[in-house]
């Protein structure tokens, strides 16, 4: 590790870890993000959250936008969907996909406003 890397005297300011101690999510809920963001880390999911953060689309839609299969799709769509990341609706034959929630567009919205600068 190099040297300006890690504070130069040892010293916990037990106040300020006790503060933050006090706000930490609980096991759970930090198992449940850290799925979240393990379930982000698939460049293929993350072209499916940018399509539908743009337009409610059909599997086939999206089959054809990312150029894979439906049945590849729909695994992935599976994967979103397991994590509340997109939900769907049917009309007729067809299954219509969107973002679960605003949560979802702002996370999504936020990351990439993050990679982009």
């Amino acid at each position: 590790m190099r040297d300006n890397e890690c504070c130069e005297e040892k010293y916990v300011h037990e106040d300020l870890v006790e503060a933050v101690r006090q706000e930490m999510p609980g096991y759970y809920t930090i198992l449940a993000l850290a799925e979240i963001f393990k379930t982000l880390g698939d460049p293929t999911r993350i072209k499916l959250l940018f399509a539908l953060m743009n337009q409610e689309l059909c599997v086939c839609d999206l089959a054809a936008l990312i150029e894979m299969s439906e049945s590849a799709v729909s695994h992935q769509l599976r994967v979103l969907r397991s994590q509340k990341l997109v939900k769907y609706r049917r009309e007729g034959k067809n299954l219509f996909y969107s973002l679960d929630d605003e949560h979802v567009n702002n996370l999504f919205a936020q990351g990439l406003e993050h990679v982009r600068e």
